[in-house]
């Protein structure tokens, strides 16, 4: 930051769960941040990790004091406190689920509940790699979720270069670390519930990711097939691997993906395309803001895509901070390397 540059004042709300945690941990270390505040009614008082703040409550947060808002809240109390940051002139960096569906009606088929704000709709989506020209222009970001951040871009490049079979399924087996449930103890994330098991839950088309996901490669190949869900939870804290399973239209062969890959993702500095026969593995990415990707041609037709990120970093906190510094004009990658 140069010296006539003054520091761009953020607030966090939900600062104590999993994702407001980590990003804390980012913002604080970040050249061009002042943090001003980080919330939670749980925790008011104690102390923010990293910080020499301590945590405020909801209510007593100050929109007037900061130029930004991150928002680490549960999907419905989100879009309202977006909706009264937006029209003080604020920058909007969402992480619920409340502005990724792009229409009231989808957001009410996924979440089961009118939308709390309708008139944001749509949002810019949040995904650097594949909306980065959109994102810089808006003052509001809808920060994707872990699972489609994951599956979105272990399918880029195919639905790019328009690769897929049209009515194939898209198979995606995923599996999330424990934190990606949230901080609230819930009876089947409980260490004795989770630790020796391995279980999926909201398999087949159920999971309200589903939407999300659809929406956003639709919009590049509207010619897909149906896409098949099922997340696990995965026995580890954090981490996200999506194993991925699709067909190729007969004039592309699976040999040739290798190479499709690393050029889409050449000039992407939190995308790694692994060398051939190399897994991806939750060791690649836990506590980073990259995605690893991995390719196993099957047959001609038929790739297998292992993409894996950390749910809470490229997966939730980093991503939003990827998307600050886009928003702001600072270089890409501040406080993410």
């Amino acid at each position: 930051m140069t010296e006539d540059q003054q520091p761009i004042r953020v607030g966090v709300y939900g600062g104590a769960g999993y994702a407001g945690l980590d990003l804390v941990e980012i913002l604080a270390k970040h050249p061009q941040v002042t943090l001003v505040f980080a919330t939670s009614d749980t925790y008011g008082g104690q102390a923010v990790p990293g910080t020499n703040l301590r945590y405020i409550p909801f209510a007593e947060a100050d929109m007037d004091a900061v130029d930004a808002v991150f928002l680490a809240l549960p999907h419905k109390a989100s879009a309202p406190v977006a909706a009264k940051a937006l029209a003080k002139g604020l920058k909007v960096l969402d992480l619920s689920a409340d502005l990724r569906l792009n229409t009231p009606e989808a957001y009410e088929k996924w979440y089961g509940t009118p939308h709390p704000n309708p008139e944001l709709l749509p949002v810019p989506y949040g995904l650097p790699e594949i909306n980065r020209a959109n994102i810089v222009k808006s003052p509001i970001i809808a920060v994707p979720g872990c699972y489609p951040t994951t599956t979105i871009l272990g399918l880029y490049p195919l639905l790019c270069s328009g690769a897929i079979e049209p009515g194939t399924p898209i198979i995606v087996d995923a599996k999330s670390g424990v934190s990606g449930a949230g901080r609230e103890p819930k009876p089947n994330t409980h260490f004795v519930e989770v630790f020796g098991n391995f279980s999926p839950y909201s398999p087949g088309r159920s999971h309200r990711h589903v939407g999300e996901i659809e929406q956003e490669i639709t919009k590049i190949d509207p010619n897909l097939g149906t896409l098949i869900f099922t997340p696990h939870l995965l026995p580890v804290d954090r981490g996200l691997m999506a194993s991925i399973y699709v067909t190729l239209k007969a004039d592309f062969d699976s040999a040739d993906m290798q190479a499709l890959y690393e050029q889409t993702y050449a000039h992407e500095p939190l995308v790694n395309v692994l060398p051939p026969k190399e897994q991806a593995t939750l060791r690649h990415v836990v506590r980073t803001n990259a995605c690893a990707i991995s390719l196993t041609p099957v047959s001609p037709r038929y790739l297998h895509i292992t993409s894996v990120t950390d749910n809470l970093r490229k997966g939730a906190s980093g991503q939003a901070v990827q998307d600050f510094n886009l928003i702001f004009g600072f270089e890409e990658t501040t406080a993410l390397l």
